[in-house]
C-alpha cells in the first residue's frame, strides 16, 4: 500500500510540489514542509479557526483537511496575503483598529475576514441571513456570524469586526 504521495499546488502564487505521508494535514504541510509558520496550529480539531487559510477563493481549517485532497489547488495564507511594507487593507484594518491582543488567533481571523467578504459579495447565505432570494447585506450580524468559527481568547471581537467593517467601507 503507498504510504506517500507527491502534491502539486500553488501557495501564495507560487508552485509548489511536495511528496507527504497521506495523513499529513495541509496545515502541516504548510508549516512543517514549506515553513509557512503564519498560519497557526491552535486546536487540532478544526474549533478554533487558528488554521483557517483560503483555498480557491473559500476559507478552510487546514488542521482538518488532508494535503493530498489539495491536489492543483491555489491556496493562499497569511504570508500571500501581504508584506510587512505592503499590507493587505485587512492586515492595515487590524492595526488601525486593534483588532488583535496577543496575536495568535490574528493569521486565520484575517484569512477568514478577507474570505467573508469575498462571500457577502458572491450572495452565499448565512445562517442569519434574512432574505434568501434578495443580495446578501453586510451588517454586523453577518459578520459576526461568519467569523463565529474564528475565537480570539483575548476578546477583540468588537475591533475585528471594527476592521471588517471598514475593509468594506461601512466604518471609518
Amino acid at each position: 500500500m503507498q504510504s506517500t504521495t507527491q502534491v502539486s499546488f500553488e501557495v501564495n502564487g507560487k508552485a509548489e510540489s511536495l511528496t507527504l505521508d497521506n495523513r499529513t494535514t495541509l496545515l502541516d504541510a504548510l508549516r512543517e514542509h514549506l515553513h509557512l509558520t503564519g498560519t497557526k496550529k491552535g486546536c487540532d480539531h478544526g474549533q478554533c479557526g487558528a488554521c483557517t487559510v483560503i483555498v480557491n477563493g473559500r476559507r478552510i481549517n487546514a488542521c482538518l483537511s488532508l494535503a493530498v485532497m489539495h491536489e492543483s489547488d491555489h491556496i493562499t495564507t497569511i504570508e500571500g496575503l501581504g508584506q510587512p511594507d505592503n499590507l493587505h487593507p485587512m492586515q492595515a484594518a487590524f492595526i488601525k483598529h486593534d483588532g488583535f491582543q496577543c496575536g495568535y488567533c490574528t493569521p486565520g481571523q484575517i484569512c477568514s475576514a478577507v474570505a467573508v467578504l469575498e462571500e457577502i459579495a458572491a450572495n452565499i447565505p448565512s445562517h442569519v441571513t434574512s432574505d434568501l432570494c434578495g443580495s446578501a447585506a453586510l451588517t454586523e450580524s453577518e459578520v459576526r456570524e461568519r467569523m463565529s468559527g474564528n475565537l480570539c481568547r483575548c476578546g477583540a471581537y468588537s475591533n475585528i469586526i471594527e476592521a471588517i467593517e471598514d475593509v468594506a467601507g461601512v466604518r471609518a
